[in-house]
This record gives C-alpha cells, sequence and structure tokens, in this order.
C-alpha cells in the first residue's frame, strides 16, 4: 500500500477486498485440486443463419469503439460528493455495503431496510454508470471507512456463535449455524426479489461468507493440517446451499463467486455463475496468482482453480470479473501486451480469464490517451462490430433490414438488450423505430487464446470461435414520407429509462453516433427503382381457393402461404413498380419437392415457373422473373397452377 497517497490509502486498502492480496505468498491456507480436469477447447457454435441474397449488402467502415463502453472494462469506487466519471472512462461503479446495514432491526432478521442500497444505485445511476457490488459481514481494518468492519447484523446476537480471527482481528459468525443459515438464505431470496433484472445493476458479487465476503477465512480456514488455526468457513454443503440460493434468487442479473472450488465445486454445474479474481495479474514471489500453473502461475491460482474444476470456458456464459491488483494497478500497463516484475504478462491473463471487467481505482490517474490501456479496455468483454448492413436503398411497404455483427473482444455481451433498426430524417431526428429479435448475446468472440494444459499448440496459440452473426427484420415503411432518411441501429440500454445520459452501447464503426444510433445507410422511402419486398402473409393480400398462411421457422416474419395451386391463389396488392416497366421479381419460396407455378403481373400473360425442390418445407431459396408493372403501387402479382400445386411463398422482392 506504500504506492498510495495519504488521502487515499484507506480507499485502497478498502478496495484490496481481495485476501488473497494481503496474504503472505505461501497462500497456506488455500486448498487446490489433486488433478488436472480442464474442459479443454470448447465447441464452436453454430455459425447462424446466412445473409439473404436478396438483399444488396452494404460494407460499414469500423472505427475504435470508445472507452466507456457500458457493462465492460474498469470500475471505481464508489465516492459520495466526488465526480464518480472523473479520470479514465468508464461506465461502472463499485460499492461495498454491510449487512448489518440492510438488516438493521435487532430484533427482526426478516426485516430488510434496503434504503442504503437504493441511495448508491441512484447515485451510481445519475452519473450514466451500472453499479457492481457486494455485501458482507467481516471487513478487516476497521470497514471501509464509510461502511462497518464489523457488519454482523445484530439480530444474529445470541442465536449465532462468535468467533474471533486473532490475525485480522476480527469477528466471524459460525456459518454453519442454522440460526444464521435461515437468516442469509431469507436474505438473498428478498434480495433477488427486489434488485434480479434492476437495470441499475451490473454485477453482484456472492459475498457473505468470509473476510471482505470473499468466501475466505484465511487462515482460519479449511487447511488446519499446516497450522494451528481452526476452521472458521462453512461446510461445503452449507456453502453450496448459500450458493444454490443466490441462483435461483438472480435469473437476469448477473452473478459472480470468488473462487471456482468455492463450496466444494458447486458452481461448476451452475452456468449463470462467473468468477472474480480479486488479485487480478499479479505475481507474487516469483509465481502468478492469476495464469495457470502452465505459464507460471502459483498451484492456487485463479486459472489453475479454473482448470481444475473443468470451467475454464465459463465466459461463454458468464461473466470475469474482479480487481487488478492494488499494488500493480498505477503500473499494470505499462508493459503491454506483457508485464514485468509483479505484473504478470497482462494480455494473457485478459485473454485466458476472457476478463470483462475489473476494479481499478487507480484507473484515476490514467491519461485517455494512453494507448496501451486503450487496447486493454477495447479487449476486455465486448467489442463489437457491424461488418456489412443489408437492405434496398430504396423500398416501400414492407421490407427487410439485416446487419452483420463480429465481435473482437474476448467476451459476449452478456444481457438481452433490445436491439431496434430507425429511420433518421434529414434533420437528425429518429421518425420510427422497429424493434427486432436479435440477440447480442449469440455473438461469441471470433477468436480465443488456447491454455497450453490444452496442447494444442505453442503459446500463445489462438483458435477460431464466434462468427460474424448476421440478423434480419421486417420493417414497415407505410405511412413515411417519400424522400431520403438514414437507416440506424441502436442496442438500447435499459439504465437509459432512469437516466437518459445512461452510457450507450456504441458499436466500433464510424458511423456511431453519441446517442447510441448506428448509421447504416441511406434509404429512401418511395419512389425508385428498387420498390421493396412484400410478405406473402400480408393482411393486404389475397388468399383465394384455400391458399392459408401457416407458421415456417425459416421464412421472413416466420410466416408463409400454403396450398397454393389446384384451385389455390396467393395475389399480392399494392406493388409498387417504381417508374415502371420491366422489373426483377425475386420470389422467396420453400418446397420439399420440384414443383411449377403461374406467376402473372395484373391483368398481363401468365409465365410459368419452376421451382427447385428445397430441404424442406421451413428452408427457403429463391427463384427470379421478369415482369412489366405499371409506374407506381396499385399492382399486383398472382401466383397459381391450375394443374397442380405450387410451392408455398414466403415473400416477393421487386427491384
Amino acid at each position: 500500500m506504500s504506492t498510495a497517497t495519504p488521502r487515499s490509502r484507506r480507499l485502497v486498502a478498502a478496495l484490496c477486498a481481495a485476501a488473497v492480496a494481503l496474504l503472505p505468498a505461501a497462500m497456506p491456507g488455500l486448498t487446490q485440486a489433486a488433478d488436472l480436469s480442464a474442459q479443454g477447447v470448447p465447441a464452436r457454435p453454430a455459425p447462424g443463419p446466412a445473409p439473404d441474397p436478396s438483399l444488396p449488402a452494404h460494407a460499414l467502415a469500423t472505427a475504435d469503439a470508445p472507452l466507456d463502453n457500458p457493462l465492460k472494462g474498469f470500475a471505481r469506487f464508489l465516492q459520495p460528493g466526488t465526480d464518480p466519471n472523473a479520470g479514465y472512462p468508464l461506465s461502472l461503479t463499485w460499492a461495498y455495503f454491510g449487512l448489518s446495514e440492510v438488516m438493521t432491526d435487532p430484533n427482526n432478521c426478516s426485516s430488510y431496510n434496503w434504503g442504503i442500497v437504493d441511495n448508491a444505485l441512484n447515485t451510481i445511476a445519475a452519473a450514466g454508470n451500472h453499479a457492481a457490488i457486494r455485501l458482507y459481514m467481516e471487513y478487516p481494518g476497521g470497514g471501509t471507512g464509510t461502511h462497518p468492519g464489523n457488519a454482523i447484523p445484530a439480530c444474529f446476537n445470541g442465536q449465532v456463535p462468535m468467533r474471533h480471527n486473532a490475525y485480522w482481528d476480527t469477528t466471524s459468525p459460525d456459518y454453519d449455524n442454522p440460526f444464521l443459515m435461515t437468516g442469509l438464505k431469507n436474505f438473498i431470496t428478498a434480495f433477488g426479489a427486489r434488485y434480479d433484472g434492476d437495470p441499475r445493476l451490473g454485477y453482484i458479487h456472492l459475498g457473505l461468507i468470509g473476510l471482505w465476503g470473499e468466501w475466505h477465512t484465511w487462515p482460519y480456514d479449511t487447511d488446519t493440517s499446516g497450522d494451528t488455526y481452526p476452521n472458521y468457513m462453512p461446510t461445503d454443503a452449507n456453502a453450496a446451499d448459500i450458493l444454490n440460493t443466490y441462483n435461483r434468487a438472480f435469473t437476469r442479473t448477473r452473478l459472480e463467486l470468488r473462487y471456482a472450488d468455492n463450496a466444494g465445486g458447486a458452481a461448476d454445474t451452475l452456468p449463470r455463475i462467473g468468477y472474480h479474481d480479486d488479485s487480478f495479474c499479479y505475481r507474487e514471489g516469483g509465481q502468478g496468482v492469476t495464469l495457470p500453473v502452465s505459464m507460471g502461475g502459483a498451484s492456487w491460482s485463479q486459472l489453475q482453480k479454473a482448470l481444475e474444476h473443468g470451467v475454464e470456458n465459463r465466459w461463454t456464459t458468464a461473466s470475469m470479473g474482479g480487481e487488478v491488483r492494488p499494488e500493480i494497478q498505477s503500473v499494470a500497463f505499462a508493459n503491454w501486451p506483457g508485464g514485468s516484475g509483479p505484473v504478470d504478462n497482462m494480455k494473457a491473463c485478459i485473454e485466458l480469464e476472457h476478463t470483462t471487467w475489473k476494479i481499478n481505482e487507480r484507473s484515476l490517474e490514467y491519461s485517455p490517451g494512453d494507448p496501451n490501456v486503450a487496447a486493454a479496455v477495447r479487449l476486455m468483454g465486448y467489442n463489437l462490430t457491424v461488418r456489412n448492413a443489408y437492405f434496398h436503398n430504396t423500398a416501400q411497404g414492407t421490407t427487410k433490414v439485416g446487419v452483420q455483427i463480429d465481435n473482437t473482444g474476448v467476451a459476449p455481451f452478456y444481457y438481452p438488450w433490445t436491439v431496434s433498426l430507425g429511420l433518421k430524417d434529414s434533420a437528425g431526428n429518429v421518425v420510427r423505430t422497429w424493434d427486432t429479435s436479435w440477440d447480442l448475446r449469440q455473438i461469441q468472440p471470433t477468436r480465443i487464446r488456447a491454455f497450453p494444459d490444452w496442447g494444442v499448440g505453442a503459446d500463445p496459440t489462438y483458435r477460431d470461435f464466434g462468427y460474424a452473426r448476421y440478423f434480419d427484420a421486417p420493417v414497415d415503411l407505410s405511412g413515411l414520407s417519400t424522400g431520403g432518411y438514414r437507416l440506424v441501429l441502436k442496442a438500447r440500454n435499459p439504465l437509459e429509462t432512469i437516466n437518459a445520459n445512461a452510457k450507450k452501447l456504441r458499436f466500433a464503426n464510424a458511423g456511431q453516433n453519441a446517442d447510441g444510433w448506428l448509421d447504416l445507410g441511406g434509404m429512401t422511402v418511395g419512389a425508385g427503382q428498387s420498390t421493396g419486398s412484400y410478405e406473402a402473409e400480408a393482411t393486404g393480400n389475397t388468399l383465394a381457393g384455400g391458399a392459408v398462411t401457416s407458421a415456417c421457422g425459416g421464412c421472413s416474419g416466420g410466416s408463409k402461404v400454403g396450398y397454393i395451386g389446384n384451385s389455390g391463389t396467393l395475389r399480392f396488392n399494392n406493388v409498387d413498380g417504381g417508374t415502371g416497366g420491366t422489373r426483377t421479381v425475386t420470389l422467396h419460396y420453400a418446397s420439399q419437392e420440384s414443383r411449377t407455378a403461374r406467376i402473372q403481373a395484373n391483368a398481363l400473360a401468365s409465365q410459368t415457373i419452376t421451382f427447385p425442390s428445397t430441404p424442406d418445407w421451413n428452408t427457403t431459396r429463391t427463384t427470379t422473373v421478369s415482369l412489366v408493372l405499371r409506374a407506381g403501387g396499385g399492382n399486383t402479382v398472382t401466383i397459381s397452377n391450375p394443374s397442380g400445386w405450387a410451392p408455398d411463398i414466403d415473400k416477393i422482392t421487386v427491384s
């Protein structure tokens, strides 16, 4: 702590919050698994759908993503009365709470006063940031300065035996006591009922157990073979009970646990539980405390434990947080991408842990122009780029818009934020929006770094993993004035419902605007040569003679029209012919067998078209026909087959 200024020394001590950040190098009290059971190279996810070939592709220029993208990067400690956005750009704020500050009734362990939590969350949200929090009962050194050192609720007095941790001069409750276990589980259930899915929250450390709420009581811990200290930790069964209570109480907000071997590895089978390394990328006594043994790490290092429990790929479903070890925060990125002295190989730490965020109080002192820090922050968590947008330059009625997004970070985006498409007019006003069902969580990192333990190549070895993910959605342009617009895209931060100035998720693209909207390109609504897309199931069409709408998982809009042919017909009404003349009409269809159909524009002569078979009745293909259309709207396109069945029709596009 000698590097801290007098003003910040107490705060830095509070931020250590990692018992390992203060423990001797030998770490005699932390146990390890005997055998390596690494999961190994994770299975590559499915690539997802291919771009719709009927949509023109528009390549988007790339640019560096901003440094304060939400839910990633550095977090600093909440200090009321100070600017939470001072220093290096950030979007997260870290806060502790003593359990006794919530369970305030000395006579009732089922009474909760959430005021202190809500006040902190509101303060953090007012700065446009998300909160990362932890509750504790034992805090060495007298607490954080604003929160108590002994935070054991008074309602436990006389019901729960108390023990003295002479090494830290703290009081430890009997974590196996049934009264305490009931009190903690009831608290967690109430905690989840109030805050699960709260837009102000980003991450919750499980806390509650052990020093700093870090799930250890060193040296009064489970390893009693080499010392005279008794074990103050709960049994694995009771710890697992707490863990599982959290897992049931929080199904939306992200949870993180200190070590993979906590509760006997009970989190091994809980994919929503992530981990937090609170001594991140430190070298102590010549050994790393994050990287595994195969990379010079200690036998008790964070990633060694992850390998031994086969959870080194937990990042695919759960977040990885923690704290840059306080002793190295000021110099952690000075030798990026590697390290020096007490700083381990920082790039390897981020890539192998798949770090999304870290507490880093000394980031207050970083220059926003430091290229090393910027490279690290952009690597952390997600880094999303829209490579291509797919849409007709000119469209009318219902048309389709697609995007292809990749992720060059080390982790996915972990929350199901709503992704919307929109149109901006010439003044920059958003005049219409369409919410999509697109899920950013599906966009996994395009490549990952292999552990040496996997035996797939010398370090560093990288493996292809995720793909550029394609999404599309129909948009209804009806009612819009004819003219030029900008097609835009936004992932909506739920925190904006509380503070309109909440940090926006921004893509690594040159067309990214500060308001969160990404410019995909210009679109003309109305006149022109490309007149858009028309869904077969649209209510304005005419179905006759037995033709019906049915569900179709692979079709645009999720539906199609079938039983066309024999006496069944499908007529598209109000098709726009642009300036008139010969137009290319693309028919999107599904048919597990080759079929034919007659295509007729208005009252002109029909054409018979052959439709080759598709793999099944839900996979679409396209074929084209040239039709003469009148200028403007009011055209009809009729599909029939008087002597047999026609294919099922998804939609047509006119260009």
